[in-house]
């Protein structure tokens, strides 16, 4: 089963996706998507690891998160955002591939049992990119976004750490 929760920047998302994850198991995965690539960064990491308990198992996976063997596990993949970035640089930057790529693991991450909950962000409700760049990763978050929406059973949006249902 597949959730997605959504929203803006420090809306709430991680904390409510691991809040229902600990709600249904003693032990779910914590798949973190993100590279580290500065100290600024790396303190945010580690902040994160502190905030979970130790009943978590914790997996560093940038790419291919369904070849993990998470299989009628319980896991929180944080977030779809960095997981894009790091698609975006392999796929070098053409939205196509890229989008072939999250639509692929999301295929096989709902063929499989379990509860996934994916926390992504709503970049394109914020300011309008102002560069090439920016405005190709913008919508390429949105259309991942969109899909991996269409797949989920529920889509959460937190607003100000608090959740609406769009989706159940």
């Amino acid at each position: 089963m597949l959730y997605l929760i959504t929203g803006g920047a420090r809306s709430g998302k991680s904390n409510y996706a691991q809040q229902q994850a600990l709600a249904i198991a003693a032990q779910p995965r914590y798949i973190a998507t993100a590279r580290v690539w500065d100290e600024e960064f790396q303190q945010r990491v580690t902040r994160h690891q502190r905030d979970r308990t130790q009943n978590w198992v914790n997996i560093e996976e940038p790419l291919h998160v369904s070849r993990l063997d998470i299989n009628g596990t319980t896991a929180v993949i944080d977030c779809v955002t960095l997981w894009l970035t790091n698609i975006f640089s392999l796929c070098k930057q053409d939205i196509d591939q890229c989008l072939d790529f999250i639509k692929a693991e999301t295929d096989r991450l709902a063929a499989m049992e379990g509860h996934f909950f994916i926390v992504t962000n709503e970049i394109g409700m914020g300011v309008h990119a102002d560069s090439e760049i920016g405005r190709k990763f913008t919508d390429l978050q949105g259309w991942a976004n969109q899909y991996i929406a269409q797949k989920a059973e529920k889509v959460v949006l937190m607003i100000s750490g608090i959740p609406v249902v769009i989706k159940h």
